[in-house]
C-alpha cells in the first residue's frame, strides 16, 4: 500500500435527485470497511467557480462530467476513489484499494454494455458507446491525470472523457468485475462487491421492482437505529 495513502479516500457523484441513495451508498461503505474511509461528495453546488459546463441533455445526473475533476480535487497527488451514486456496497474498500497499482493512470471495471438508445430511471436517456460505464467506478491515479484540468473538463467531448481518450489505453488497468456490478444487466455473482443499480434504484418510484432491490432496502432500513421506548413507572 502506498504510505502517502493509507485509506481509501473516496469520491461519491451527488445528484440531489439521488439524496437518499448517496447517503444509504455512504453508510454501506463504512458498515464493510476494516479500516477508516475518506468520503467526500461531489456537489456542483461547492464547484460554481471552477465547473462551469453548461448541461448536456444526453446527461442523465449532475455528476455526469464533473466526476473527472476527482484528480483535480485532490492537487494531482496520490490515489482516490471516484463511485457513482447509484450503487450499494458490500464489500470492503480496503481489498479494492490494496489494487492500486502504479503501472496505471486509472483502473476500472472493463464491461462490455451494449444497450439501445432509449431511456433508463425517471425517463432519462440511455446512451449507448464504446466503454460505458467505465467510469461510474474510477481508481484513479492522480499524478497521472493531469491532463484532466477544470479546462479539460469544462471543454471536452462527453465521449472524448468517458472514453478515456485522454489517455493511452495501455494507461488503462482491470479491477475485478465484482466490483461494478451492473444490476439489470448481468447476474448478480454471490460475491459481489458493488452493485450498480445503473438503470435505475428502487429509491425512484419508478423502479422498485429492479433486482436486488431488496438489498437496497436493507441498507436503507439498516440507516435508522430507534431508541426503545421506555415504560413508564
Amino acid at each position: 500500500m502506498t504510505p502517502t495513502d493509507p485509506f481509501p479516500r473516496v469520491f461519491i457523484g451527488f445528484d440531489p435527485r439521488e439524496d437518499v441513495a448517496v447517503n444509504v451508498l455512504t453508510d454501506s461503505m463504512q458498515r464493510h470497511a476494516s479500516a477508516p474511509v475518506q468520503i467526500a461528495q461531489i456537489r456542483l453546488s461547492q464547484l460554481r467557480s471552477v465547473y462551469t459546463r453548461p448541461h448536456n441533455p444526453l446527461q442523465s445526473t449532475e455528476f455526469s462530467f464533473s466526476r473527472f475533476l476527482v484528480p483535480w480535487l485532490c492537487g494531482y497527488e496520490g490515489w482516490a476513489l471516484f463511485i457513482d451514486a447509484d450503487m450499494l456496497c458490500l464489500g470492503d474498500l480496503a481489498e479494492l484499494w490494496a489494487l492500486r497499482d502504479d503501472r496505471y493512470a486509472v483502473q476500472v471495471v472493463k464491461h462490455q454494455h451494449d444497450c439501445e438508445s432509449g431511456t433508463k430511471f425517471q425517463g432519462m436517456p440511455q446512451t449507448p458507446y464504446r466503454r460505458k460505464n467505465w467510469s461510474s467506478v474510477m481508481l484513479f491515479n492522480c499524478g497521472r491525470c493531469k491532463a484532466l484540468t477544470p479546462q479539460v473538463v469544462n471543454t471536452a467531448s462527453g465521449l472524448e472523457l468517458h472514453q478515456f481518450q485522454w489517455l493511452e489505453d495501455g494507461e488503462i488497468g482491470e479491477l475485478p468485475p465484482q466490483w461494478n456490478v451492473l444490476v439489470g444487466v448481468q447476474d448478480v455473482p454471490e460475491d459481489a462487491r458493488i452493485l450498480h443499480y445503473t438503470l435505475g434504484g428502487p429509491w425512484f418510484d419508478d423502479c422498485q421492482t429492479m433486482p436486488r432491490s431488496e438489498l437496497w432496502t436493507q441498507a436503507r432500513q439498516a440507516l435508522n437505529h430507534p431508541l426503545a421506548l421506555q415504560a413508564s413507572s
